[in-house]
């Protein structure tokens, strides 16, 4: 390969890939971007045309390459944290009534080959968004389909996340001050009183906690409280699995259904409105970039490290979730599963672990709400101010658009009923098309460049046309249960 001394690179042969490494942080090297965005996948091959620098050129063909300039971003385990916090959410607390309608054995099944599939499609999104240089999820499918579709794309973030945020806050208001048919917290603590309020709890919580953390200005700064908030989900997670398997020991827990049940119109019906919400549980697509944008010494596959190792954890949390919270309640298991911790279960402390399981998830709650909401900041932005510098310059726009649609949020949060009415509708349209749809489509359409195998082009066919398939039919399952409900 060429090599010129007067550079401010030198080259270093490596078996995978090609790093290239400044000599000096001169002002020059610092201040040409094309140098710190110059990562490519699959391939890079550096040409040079003459004496000037301007006619360094980057070829997408042979050789990766990884910019190894100074990165102070996140490490491997930060990364894991934001983007494990950006899956494991309220959607944990629907999986066990799922499970009722699915069956221990298919579910399961359904949990390991969602998590599969999502890992496969954020492999193929960090692989064309670096190929692209795209910095965000609407980059990069307006690089492969226009800018129709990445409009399309950044509205489908918008609405998905805002369900996300709003099922959050209908959580906390349901665990704290309860709901019709559950006591919250602070009625069985202190019994009646202003806390019985719950649109007042929840304003209190937003304003005193998620606004302080959701106007931090990048995600990387939210590393410490995403590690806290997994550590809670699987605090969780561990309580559940142990008084289930207690119970299950001294024979307190009825042998539970393995596979769907197809008896009835009615159980179809849930068949069919279920599945679209485990679609939504392994969502986290649009936070790809904004991790990726942020990892130390970052390179695609270090990438897909991050997300394979989260990919396991949230299979294991999940499964263990779904199951142990199933076997504790049966039929009676609720949408939101945490309010079913108002009872006795049955065991020795079972008051005080009633209350660790709620309490644990509520904090767990307050630590996802600012990495979702980091995202849904991005890309209103993105939408509304495409025109202007970056939301990471202008601090009183950003803390303006924090405000807005932490109002908007709670609003929200104040007239949708319940989680399982905002999940089956995003599960169906939203999240579907965020986690399997437009990946599926930017691997087709870019699959001309030559970095696609046929297995991994006949993959994604099979994911887009799956994923259609979930999206219709479970649209057309939500409008059918609602008329006949009605």
């Amino acid at each position: 390969m060429p090599h010129r001394k007067d550079t401010n690179y030198s080259s270093i042969s490596v078996s995978t890939y090609l790093e290239l490494q400044p000599h000096n942080d001169s002002p020059k090297s610092l201040r040409n971007p094309s140098y710190d965005e110059a990562e490519r996948y699959l391939g890079s091959k550096i040409v040079h045309h003459g004496d000037d620098d301007d006619d360094f050129e980057i070829d997408v063909d042979n050789y990766p390459l990884v910019v190894v300039g100074p990165n102070n971003g996140s490490g491997v385990p930060g990364a894991v944290f934001n983007l494990t916090t950006t899956i494991i959410g309220a959607g944990i607390m629907a999986l066990p009534a799922t499970m009722k309608v699915l069956g221990i054995g298919f579910g399961i099944i359904l949990i390991i080959v969602m998590g599969i599939l999502s890992e496969i499609s954020v492999e193929l999104l960090v692989r064309f968004s670096v190929l692209c240089k795209a910095s965000s999820y609407g980059e990069v499918v307006q690089h492969a389909m226009g800018r129709p579709a990445r409009i399309l794309s950044e509205i489908c973030i918008v609405v998905n996340n805002a369900g996300v945020l709003v099922v959050y806050l209908i959580i906390m208001g349901d665990v704290m001050s309860g709901s019709v048919h559950h006591l919250g917290v602070f009625d069985q603590l202190m019994g009646n009183g202003v806390w019985d309020q719950r649109k007042l709890v929840v304003f209190v919580v937003m304003v005193v906690f998620l606004a302080p953390l959701c106007s931090l200005d990048k995600i990387d700064s939210l590393s410490l409280t995403s590690a806290a908030s997994v550590a809670l989900a699987i605090m969780f997670v561990v309580v559940a699995f142990t008084v289930a398997f207690i119970k299950l020991m001294e024979g307190q827990i009825d042998p539970p259904r393995m596979v769907p049940d197809l008896s009835s119109k009615t159980a179809i019906l849930d068949l069919l409105v279920v599945i679209p919400i485990m679609t939504n549980a392994y969502v986290c697509h649009f936070n790809v970039q904004p991790i990726y944008n942020e990892l130390e010494q970052r390179s695609p596959q270090k990438m897909n490290r991050v997300g394979r190792i989260t990919t396991v954890l949230c299979i294991l949390v999940y499964a263990s979730t779904a199951v142990s919270g199933y076997l504790l309640f049966g039929n009676d298991t609720e949408s939101d599963v945490l309010t079913n911790f108002d009872r006795d279960l049955g065991i020795r402390f079972s008051s005080a672990l009633n209350y660790i399981v709620r309490v644990g998830y509520i904090l767990h709650l307050i630590l996802v709400f600012p990495v979702i909401h980091f995202s849904l900041r991005q890309t209103v932005d993105a939408l509304v101010f495409e025109k202007l510098p970056p939301l990471a310059e202008s601090k009183k726009r950003s803390l303006g658009l924090t405000v807005v649609l932490l109002l908007l949020i709670y609003l929200g949060s104040t007239t949708i009923p319940s989680i399982w009415t905002a999940f089956k509708f995003t599960g169906a349209t939203t999240a579907v098309s965020l986690g399997f749809i437009f990946p599926s489509l930017v691997a087709l359409r870019l699959s001309h460049q030559g970095v696609l195998s046929r297995g991994e082009w006949m993959l994604s066919w099979l994911m887009l046309v799956l994923a259609v398939i979930v999206s219709i039919v479970g649209v057309i399952g939500n409008i059918y249960s609602i008329r006949s409900k009605s």
